[in-house]
């Protein structure tokens, strides 16, 4: 369970976004400037965003803002809790056990 939260997360939130869909309509957007649940274009803003210059929650594009986002340019949050983790470790372990076993 402890593996595969980030997919459970997507597919609920697939899910959800489906349902509202159905019972409210037009929560999925295209164009220059889209705003909804799953949203595309230049500029996009939604739970799941793909453009170029794009925020959401799950967001794809070449300047991204979010909690899981890929880009070029991206401040993802989830990224960013495993760099500081790292910086906080100095060196992982695998590196420390890969080493000793060179020695011996």
């Amino acid at each position: 369970m402890k593996k595969h939260w980030i997919l459970l997360t997507a597919v609920v939130l697939v899910i959800a976004g489906l349902i509202l869909n159905s019972i409210y309509g037009n929560l999925m957007s295209a164009g220059t400037y889209s705003f909804n649940y799953f949203a595309s274009g230049d500029y996009a803003m939604g739970i799941f965003a793909a453009g170029n210059f794009s925020m959401g929650i799950f967001s794809i594009g070449i300047f991204s803002i979010g909690i899981f986002s890929i880009g070029i340019f991206n401040i993802g949050l989830y990224a960013l809790g495993i760099f500081v983790y790292g910086w906080r470790k100095k060196l992982p372990g695998l590196f420390l056990k890969h080493s000793e076993n060179n020695r011996s």
